[in-house]
């Protein structure tokens, strides 16, 4: 007995429904939608827009957002800094994968009338953020291990200062900015093509930055090769 058309209808695979495509608020940001954020509310900050006290709370909260959605309230009332008008996702890689750059959480350190460290035996990360408002952070690598090809550390200082220690053998890069401030960075190239590419970047605002390599305290190995 033939099959009526109604059955074979109902014996076809039904087609899943297409997936409804999520509202870009609710895509999660990315260390680079954070660090865009970071940038203008740095402006606002030397502008004069933002007073510490109100630019500590923000940065405080761009480093907690989890999402895209979450970020755009911080900068609404702020004008944009030229090309990061408004926070877009980074974009992802030809892989499809993560957002390019993206290695998980970024490390943040946070002193606001006291102090942050990270010292010792530690895994550094590709982004650490440091934050130091009437206060200071210490950053001291000579010790710590490197998985990563290049790691970028964002500091804002205001009224504070940041202290960054690292090994002789790496290649060290400064794109920070400092208004009534200083960026005292020892840049170096590494005469290892695969050594460690440190990237010091951000703002000293009547504050400063310094990032000095310790003679004599070498990486022995780090993950060569890797990302």
């Amino acid at each position: 007995m033939d099959e009526s058309p109604l059955q074979k209808r109902e014996q076809q695979p039904q087609n899943p429904p297409a997936r409804k495509p999520y509202a870009e608020a609710d895509i999660r940001a990315s260390d680079a939608d954070r660090d865009r954020v970071a940038e203008i509310l740095g402006e606002a900050l030397a502008e004069g827009r933002l007073d510490p006290e109100e630019h500590s709370e923000r940065i405080d909260a761009v480093y907690r957002a989890k999402t895209v959605g979450a970020l755009e309230p911080l900068v609404r009332d702020l004008p944009a800094v030229p090309g990061s008008a408004v926070p877009r996702p980074a974009p992802r890689d030809r892989s499809g994968g993560e957002y390019a750059g993206s290695d998980g959480e970024a490390d943040n350190l946070v002193a606001v009338f006291s102090g942050a460290s990270r010292k010792g035996r530690w895994r550094v990360g590709r982004r650490t953020n440091a934050f130091a408002c009437f206060g200071g952070v210490e950053l001291d690598l000579t010790e710590a291990v490197f998985e990563h090809r290049e790691v970028r550390i964002n500091t804002v200082s205001i009224f504070g200062g940041t202290d960054i220690k690292l090994p002789e053998n790496v290649t060290l890069r400064c794109t920070g900015t400092g208004i009534f401030g200083g960026f005292d960075v020892d840049s170096h190239e590494s005469a290892d093509p695969d050594a460690p590419v440190v990237v010091i970047t951000g703002l000293a605002l009547f504050g400063g930055t310094s990032a000095k390599r310790r003679v004599g305290r070498r990486l022995k190995s780090w993950g060569r090769g890797r990302g």
